[in-house]
């Protein structure tokens, strides 16, 4: 196999926010000696999410093996997964803002046929789906633990409680048509083909979607992680994997 060096496009924050928190696990559980130091552990952590760097790849590039890869990639991953604000954190963050976006996104997963509760009818293909909050800006600020592909929105909204939490504190939320009928505080535009609308209701319209297109930032940047591009792990794995990024992006953000 030959090996090349190569960028990563991730905040020096990243990195050094990921290796304090090895430091602090490796001291915890008494670690003795690791082939690869917190540093250089955490590299080919960030290259397998950002990249979508296989195990094989990052093990000859490191010269360790793919087990350790492996073994290395997990103890980090549910090391960040377990630092991923919750939703009522999530919530309270966003009561200081005007309102917030919803918006749900496929994460493709790798799946044959007969997975037929992973198949998402609106997008034509398998994969998980998860919720995602943004600010007014766009600006990424909870993601949602992974539903299968089947689950619409509205439901999934309903069963991670977003719209009783926001609901609770009374946020306005800005969402699409896939949301209607969600109740509480959520805004979705009004139902009907676009020439049997009034023109107040077509210029309503035109201002909501304009508000709510900026939640596409957010789904762009839990996108920007390779990984979650396309999904070729067990669906188990694929809410460990959010987590993870979400803890990132945000301590990166800061």
């Amino acid at each position: 196999m030959l090996v090349h060096p190569c960028g990563l496009h991730v905040s020096s924050r990243s990195l050094t926010f990921l290796a304090a928190r090895l430091r602090e696990h490796r001291r915890r559980i008494g670690s003795r000696w690791r082939r690869l130091p917190v540093g250089r552990q955490a590299l080919p952590v960030l290259a397998h999410l950002r990249n979508g760097t296989t195990y094989a790849q990052l093990a000859a590039g490191f010269e360790v093996g793919t087990s350790t890869v492996y073994r290395y990639i997990n103890e980090a991953v549910e090391l960040l997964a377990a630092l991923a604000p919750t939703l009522d954190e999530a919530v309270r963050t966003a009561s200081r803002k005007a309102y917030v976006l919803i918006d749900g996104t496929l994460l493709p997963i790798d799946r044959i046929a007969a997975d037929r509760p992973l198949y998402s009818g609106k997008h034509k293909k398998h994969g998980m789906n998860v919720q995602v909050l943004a600010d007014p800006f766009g600006r990424l600020l909870w993601a949602s633990p992974a539903l299968p592909g089947a689950v619409h929105d509205v439901r999934a909204a309903r069963e991670h409680g977003i719209v009783d939490a926001l609901t609770e504190v009374g946020i306005a939320c800005w969402a699409d048509k896939g949301y209607r009928g969600a109740g509480g505080t959520v805004r979705t535009p009004y139902r009907g083909r676009w020439e049997t609308l009034s023109a107040g209701q077509q210029a309503v319209n035109r201002s909501h979607a304009k508000i709510r297109a900026l939640v596409e930032q957010a789904v762009a940047t839990l996108k920007s992680w390779r990984l979650l591009r396309k999904l070729r792990c067990s669906t188990t794995r694929t809410t460990g994997l959010i987590q993870a990024v979400l803890t990132l992006h945000l301590a990166s953000s800061e």
